[in-house]
């Protein structure tokens, strides 16, 4: 917005220039500290709104985390779903940083100014308003003498002309009517003459004044806006500090430059890395027909324990997610499907049913069909069953084993297999000696 003095014709009525009008620009000291005031406030609700959003996205993040992990979806999907939560927690760093930068920086820059810029003082307002309000006071003081002046001689002036007008009006009543005698028609003529003189002389006296103010204007005008630019310079200085620290905050502010463009990236690698065909692949694999089975076959019966130990006896799954395979005769390693970084959650927490009773009646390892003896009591000294565990398992309790995956075959005989299997625990083993008898033990 530009102002061009040459386009108004008239000044207005409260024009700089009129006498006291300055302590418009005087004013702007006190605002301008006020301001000072009123840019740390803002900034202080901004960085509040900061902190609350980032405070707001992590409990979000942290929220939804949970829920998916114990929630049913699975796979490349769930990562992808989780890298939302990633993004929030970034986010929140950010805005945090932002919160940081904000108030350690942008608050306190501002705070420092202010307290350089404007020196409080006991019993007036700031140092630098008494300094303009004095110089404008000092460079009007003259002017405004002489205005006055003026002013009086106006006033006395146009009070004389009123004068003569009514002498005049009362000069031609008094010759119009013939009641009047010449003695008072003198009167009125001498008052109307009299009149003229007091115009003429209060007009000369008016125009002097006048001209004297006229002659004392450059001068004014040039103290005037003396003091005026050194309030400008000040100004100037505010409106420079105040646009210095806005782009300031507008850096401290735009994520959308450098971090929001790395974090988005990285989330949309992340959604993209999602395969649902990989996801029903491995679903098939660990929960679908992809699933290993001991398909049924035929059996010879055996003499040594009484029973056949089926390979129809796979491994059942329970609470605890430890599983024992069949013994077969031929020792044969069960297969398992393949491993998967994210575990359903329905497959953490679902109780399967199981074969497995305490009722020794249905135990298949205490029968009692040859004379009640249980080829793994430890009645049978010597023997050993040599077995390799699938998975890690740690004991639960006293009487447990603890399994390594493919660790060195362990001593059956150490524990109590029938009460391990009562416990209703499944450990992946596989049996990796030969056939056994409950006489003579491995073969």
């Amino acid at each position: 917005m530009s102002y061009d003095d040459s386009v108004v014709n008239e000044a207005p009525s409260d024009s700089f220039w009129e006498v006291g009008n300055y302590k418009r620009t005087v004013k702007r000291f006190d605002d301008g500290h006020r301001l000072c005031n009123d840019l740390m406030s803002c900034l202080h609700d901004r960085a509040r709104i900061e902190k609350s959003y980032a405070q707001q996205l992590t409990e979000w993040a942290k929220k939804w985390k949970q829920i998916l992990e114990k929630g049913p979806q699975y796979g490349t999907l769930e990562k992808a779903w989780l890298s939302l939560m990633t993004e929030a927690e970034k986010v929140s760093e950010l805005h945090l940083e932002v919160k940081c930068a904000l108030m350690s920086e942008d608050f306190e820059k501002i705070k420092n100014w202010q307290k350089e810029a404007y020196h409080k003082q006991m019993m007036a307002n700031f140092k630098e308003t008494k300094e303009a309000d004095d110089g404008f006071r000092k460079a009007q003081k003259p002017w405004a003498k002489k205005l006055k002046e003026v002013e009086a001689a106006k006033k006395a002036y146009h009070l004389a002309c009123k004068e003569e007008k009514i002498a005049i009006s009362r000069e031609s009543n008094s010759k119009a009517d013939s009641n009047v005698n010449p003695e008072q028609l003198k009167k009125v003529q001498d008052k109307v003459e009299k009149s003229k003189q007091d115009v003429q002389k209060t007009k000369e006296k008016y125009e002097k004044n006048l001209d004297e103010l006229n002659k004392s204007t450059p001068q004014y005008i040039e103290n005037m806006e003396q003091v005026f630019e050194q309030c400008q310079l000040f100004e100037n200085k505010r409106l420079e500090f105040f646009r210095e620290v806005l782009l300031e905050v507008k850096q401290h502010l735009d994520l959308s430059a450098t971090s929001y463009s790395t974090i988005y990236q990285e989330l949309e690698h992340s959604i993209k890395s999602a395969d649902p065909k990989e996801d029903l692949k491995w679903f098939r694999c660990a929960h679908g027909p992809g699933m290993p089975m001991n398909w049924p076959q035929f059996e010879e019966w055996c003499a040594d324990l009484n029973r056949t130990l089926s390979r129809r006896e796979k491994p059942k799954k329970t609470g605890d997610g430890v599983t024992l395979t069949s013994i077969s005769q031929t020792g044969d390693q069960a297969s398992q499907p393949p491993t998967y970084n994210s575990v359903s959650s329905q497959e953490k927490n679902q109780n399967y049913t199981t074969e497995w009773s305490d009722d020794e009646t249905n135990n298949p390892f205490t029968s009692n069909e040859t004379n009640g003896d249980n080829p793994f009591d430890e009645d049978h000294s010597g023997s050993e069953v040599r077995v390799r565990a699938l998975y890690d398992y740690e004991g639960q309790e006293h009487d447990e084993l603890s399994f390594k995956a493919g660790g060195v075959p362990v001593d059956w005989r150490t524990a109590n297999v029938t009460s391990l299997l009562k416990k209703k625990r499944r450990i992946f083993l596989s049996i990796i000696s030969h056939p056994f008898t409950a006489e003579t033990g491995p073969l």
